[in-house]
């Protein structure tokens, strides 16, 4: 037990126990499934990606290097988050230590605004490529890629963390419950005897900063290169033209319309049930997950070529192996 500053006795928090769909405890059962298999498609599909491009020469340029870096934020948010919500469904492991939770959600504001800003940065790759394709290589070239990678990394990975760090200093007493499957940052705070409004307030004002600003600079981009692509004239040259960012395009409609739906649920909370947002909330860190090396390797020729070639080596190389044996 220990005193705090305003006298109350309390006990220090040192486990939470994540108590999620409380309200709709069927919602475990009926996801379990799904969830898993959403879980071993975003792996193995994000995995296939990363090794594709890493074994394929012909992939070895900016835009790859970039998906490839959207695939390893796919991979430790899914790591992050999934597992543990599954050991939830399945085995009720409901616990998880103090500093687990606060570093599970520096991992997911962290590396979501990651993913927005590595969007930002793809869909600048495509307005160059469109807009301006003579210069295209002396613009986007691999020490373009590694100054960005170091700018997302060096962006998010500063301005988030205060978010957690906020959050872990604040003095929990009574409950320890939290009413997720994850350390979400509102979830926890809300179990602290203290004011919470600059956690709140910063959380609000990074959010909005750095996925807002992403996601309107990603518009200018897709403006510029709309307008660019109108005013072709060639035979085919539009369709051409849009194939090249089609498969980013759609990636970023579904990103950006996932964390308007959950914002919405936000918003109306009194109207539904407290357990849609915190679903919503589960989904979002897998589906796009799974949804992101897919849609790519379905629409990319080039990476759909890899793979199978990739295959037809591996064919071949087993073959061989059965022959000498």
């Amino acid at each position: 037990m220990t005193a705090h500053q305003n006298g109350t006795i309390s006990s220090e928090v040192s486990v939470f126990l994540l108590n999620c769909f409380v309200r709709s405890p069927s919602w475990k059962f009926w996801l379990s499934p799904p969830l898993s298999l959403l879980f071993l498609l975003a792996m193995g599909a994000n995995s296939v990606l990363l090794v594709t491009i890493r074994l394929e020469a012909s992939l070895h340029e900016p835009l790859y290097y970039l998906l490839s870096l959207l695939s390893l934020l796919d991979i430790i948010v899914c790591l992050t988050v999934i597992p543990k919500v599954l050991a939830i469904f399945w085995f009720d492991l409901k616990s998880i230590s103090f500093y687990a939770c606060f570093l599970q959600m520096y991992i997911m504001n962290c590396f979501l605004s990651m993913e927005s800003c590595t969007f930002m940065v793809m869909a600048y790759d495509r307005y160059v490529a469109i807009c301006h394709p003579l210069r295209y290589p002396s613009i986007i070239t691999d020490q373009f890629v590694a100054k960005a990678a170091i700018f997302i990394l060096a962006r998010n990975g500063i301005l988030t963390a205060p978010i957690p760090i906020l959050s872990s200093r604040l003095h929990y007493c009574g409950t320890n419950v939290i009413e997720n499957c994850i350390c979400a940052n509102m979830s926890v705070s809300r179990l602290s005897c203290d004011d919470v409004t600059i956690n709140r307030l910063y959380q609000f004002a990074v959010g909005w900063t750095l996925l807002g600003s992403d996601l309107i600079l990603i518009f200018v981009s897709y403006n510029l290169i709309l307008r660019a692509v109108l005013r072709l004239k060639a035979k085919g040259a539009v369709t051409k033209a849009l194939s090249t960012c089609g498969s980013h395009f759609i990636l970023i409609l579904f990103f950006s319309t996932i964390l308007l739906v959950f914002v919405l649920t936000l918003v109306v909370k009194k109207k539904v049930s407290p357990d849609v947002p915190v679903l919503l909330n589960v989904l979002h860190h897998v589906i796009f997950s799974a949804l992101n090396p897919i849609v790519y390797g379905v629409r990319t020729q080039e990476i759909k070529q890899g793979i199978q070639r990739l295959l037809k080596k591996s064919v071949v190389i087993r073959t061989t192996g059965s022959l000498h044996s």
